[in-house]
């Protein structure tokens, strides 16, 4: 038996030694491990130290002192798009919490009841908002109301505060509703880039208070597409759900609300002079490159490289959305043969590539992945044409659009101006462009089958835009 006895000095040192190395082994080259729960990434010795969220704090209630609730503080604001910081909802109702009431836009420019938009002096009544759809108090109000807490909704929240009627709709969602949000948020970041690169926090969630879940996508399933490939993380809320936070009778605030409504945006004046609600916020500041964060994402889920897709180094590409199997809005036959024959001379002769489609033969991705690519896109006023918002804006890219003589909308006329691009509208063997647009009409004939086009004026236009900036 051995009995044991003290460790001698230098065996206590080389022990200390030992486990000093053992911690410095463990930890170099892997950053440090802060206090605040961010960890600073050292691995990469070409750049700036990069900072990693290893985890996000557990924040399910915000709690205030007596005349400290925080202030509901608006950020930005046009008819119908209002970008607000703290904003509360009670019982349904939606809470404005200011010192300063005067500062509060007109809330008939905010929000509406949400039922559907009808013409009428009755139907316009019936979508004025009152205290049920939202209050603006004093914080001494809220504290009476709310108490000393609310339930906590962080990050960026979309509220789209209309019915069903237009939200299933390929173009009214994609190139209205969408379109407009994004404008509206985008004019927080006026340095995006032409490939897309911003610095917004990605949109968390939106809240549909007036649609269930089965009335917000459309018949083709671009909706849902085009929503879950600019934002894969997104969630979604109904109108069981809105009504579910209704019934708890407890108060949340919302960190960040894009506060979206129909009938407001039509108190706007760019939407009494274009019918297009996106219109309204043209009138905020912001990127010219605003929608490429957007593009971009959507186009990457279909495999494309939106630094090189559409760019204008590449072969032309010329793209015609037929209609003439849809039974209405279409084109006279025989113009129709013509106007094929005309492209694809221009094929044969200037090597540009020409693509004749009917939109609903594709698949959702080569929807996508043939408007990204194209140079210039034509058809018949239609649902088909709302691919214009994958092209890439370019000097040549362009939107030709045919209407029955005496016809017009601004349907695209307008989205396609808004990204920068050119758009001519056709009567015949007329064509016009922005300024010289003509008012708004759908005159009898406008929805019908016998639609006149000049094949060889269409192809002689695409010719020279071609040409003429192609130097």
């Amino acid at each position: 038996m051995h009995s044991l006895s003290s460790p001698t000095r230098r065996e206590a040192f080389l022990i200390v030694l030992v486990f000093v190395a053992l911690l410095w082994f463990s930890t170099a080259g892997s950053g440090v491990q802060h206090s605040d729960d961010t960890y600073i990434d050292n691995s990469n010795t070409t750049s700036n130290p990069r900072p990693i969220t290893l985890a996000e704090h557990w924040r399910t209630r915000v709690a205030w002192s007596k005349g400290s609730i925080p202030n509901t503080r608006v950020a930005s604001h046009v008819p119908g798009w209002t970008i607000l910081d703290n904003l509360f909802v009670l019982n349904g109702t939606v809470f404005v919490v200011t010192d300063y009431p005067d500062s509060i836009p007109d809330l008939m420019t905010i929000t509406s009841t949400g039922v559907e938009i009808h013409n009428g002096k009755e139907a316009v009544d019936s979508r004025t908002p009152g205290d049920r759809e939202m209050r603006v108090v004093s914080p001494k109000q809220a504290e009476s109301l709310f108490g000393s807490s609310a339930e906590s909704i962080d990050g960026v929240t979309w509220i789209v505060n209309d019915p069903p009627q237009f939200i299933t709709h390929y173009y009214h969602w994609s190139a209205e509703l969408f379109f407009g949000f994004w404008r509206t948020y985008s004019s927080m970041d006026p340095a995006i880039d032409d490939m897309g690169n911003s610095a917004l926090p990605a949109l968390r969630r939106i809240f549909f208070p007036h649609a269930d879940a089965d009335h917000w996508r459309d018949y083709s399933r671009m909706n849902q597409w085009v929503l879950r490939s600019a934002f894969p993380s997104l969630t979604t809320e109904y109108s069981a759900d809105w009504q579910d936070r209704a019934a708890m009778g407890r108060p949340i605030m919302l960190d960040r609300v894009i506060f979206t409504d129909r009938a407001a945006a039509m108190h706007g004046t760019s939407f009494q002079n274009t019918g297009r609600t996106a219109s309204v916020p043209s009138t905020l500041p912001g990127s010219a490159h605003w929608w490429s964060t957007m593009r971009a994402s959507v186009i990457r889920v279909c495999g494309l490289d939106a630094n090189t897709v559409g760019d204008m180094a590449q072969t032309p590409v010329i793209t015609y959305i037929s209609r003439q199997e849809w039974g209405r809005r279409m084109l006279i036959q025989e113009d129709h043969e013509r106007l094929v024959e005309e492209l694809y001379k221009l094929r044969d002769e200037h090597g540009y590539e020409v693509n004749i489609v009917s939109m609903d033969k594709l698949t959702r991705a080569e929807q996508i992945t043939l408007a990204a690519r194209t140079t210039i896109m034509m058809g018949v006023h239609g649902n088909g044409l709302t691919s214009l918002v994958w092209m890439r804006p370019s000097p040549r890219a362009t939107v030709m659009e045919f209407f029955f003589p005496g016809g017009f909308a601004y349907d695209y006329e307008y989205t396609t101006r808004a990204l920068g691009m050119v758009h001519y509208g056709f009567w015949g063997n007329e064509y016009f462009t922005n300024p010289d647009t003509p008012a708004m009409a759908y005159p009898e004939g406008f929805q019908g089958t016998s639609i006149p086009i000049d094949g060889a004026v269409v192809a002689r236009l695409c010719h020279e835009r071609l040409q003429r900036l192609a130097n």
